[in-house]
């Protein structure tokens, strides 16, 4: 089976200037990447100030718009695809992302995956006007509304959250969707995942048991809910910034074996089990993407 490999877009390193984004998606894309991922904040909070403990996103780092930023790229490049990893759903108003996304898989030419998630940044949900506490109700509501909107010209849709009176958007995906990928690892997450989703982005598990029991328990919700596993796409993301060739070649290789579709190789994003790479510089980013896939690129 064949594994699209994807690589992030480290703007708040490299810089969020045209010439210096372009740049590095073209270089990417030279490289042979599939497809390169963004991530979304709107808000964050002042660094400066102590917010009691509470987890919150600030500005010190930098993030574009994900359909601003793939709609400029769409422009600039030939067949490398974008995936938001994962968009806020649930601060936004679905219709407006449905039309977004369309306009952007019209724009690419089918390039887009919309990564989804419900967010943690409440501070952002604040500034937004949008309660937090209902986010994860909301944002399953919303992919059945915008899933309407994408396959039908006229929707009549009437739910706890949204209400429409035959009403449609134009243009409108060519398939009839736009992917729509869960990010996120709460049970809910799992359900909607198996009922409505293309694909599941999960980025709590390291290559281990643990993964491999997540993705079995996907499965067997999406067979329950009349659907086949085979359609629904895994990613995992992978961390240039540690080890070497040899252990991206095992994780791989693991991630390989597990079923997954789409390998991330990520070069600042860190948790538990992965680490940023230690240089900022626009060469450092495309050196460690570079080695990564030289070192995969006969298991792809």
């Amino acid at each position: 089976m064949a594994i699209q490999l994807g690589a992030s877009l480290p703007v708040g390193d490299i810089g969020t200037g045209p010439a210096v984004v372009r740049d590095y998606a073209q270089a990417a894309e030279g490289l042979g990447y599939d497809y390169l991922v963004a991530p979304d904040h709107v808000l964050g909070g002042n660094p400066a100030v102590d917010y009691g403990g509470r987890r919150v996103g600030t500005t010190a780092t930098a993030y574009h718009d994900p359909f601003v930023l793939f709609a400029f790229l769409a422009g600039v490049s030939k067949r490398v695809g974008f995936a938001a990893g994962v968009l806020i759903l649930a601060q936004r108003q679905a219709a407006l992302v449905a039309k977004q996304a369309a306009c952007l898989d019209e724009l690419s030419e089918g390039r887009f995956r919309l990564g989804i998630g419900v967010g943690w940044n409440e501070i952002e949900f604040q500034g937004l006007g949008v309660d937090f506490h209902s986010r994860g109700k909301r944002s399953a509501e919303q992919v059945r509304f915008m899933q309407a909107l994408w396959a039908e010209p006229h929707v009549k849709f009437k739910g706890e959250f949204h209400q429409l009176d035959d009403g449609g958007i134009n243009p409108r995906p060519k398939s009839g969707r736009v992917p729509i990928w869960f990010g996120g690892h709460a049970e809910a997450t799992f359900r909607r995942t198996a009922k409505y989703g293309d694909g599941f982005m999960p980025l709590a598990y390291p290559a281990g048991d643990t993964a491999l029991a997540a993705f079995d328990k996907l499965r067997g919700l999406i067979r329950a809910a009349g659907r086949d596993p085979a359609s629904v796409g895994l990613e995992v993301w992978v961390s240039p910034g540690i080890g070497g060739p040899d252990d991206w070649r095992r994780e791989f290789l693991f991630w390989k074996n597990a079923g997954v579709t789409h390998v991330n190789a990520h070069t600042t994003y860190v948790s538990g089990h992965h680490r940023r790479i230690a240089g900022k510089t626009f060469t450092d980013h495309l050196e460690a993407i570079t080695h990564y896939r030289a070192a995969v690129a006969d298991l792809l």
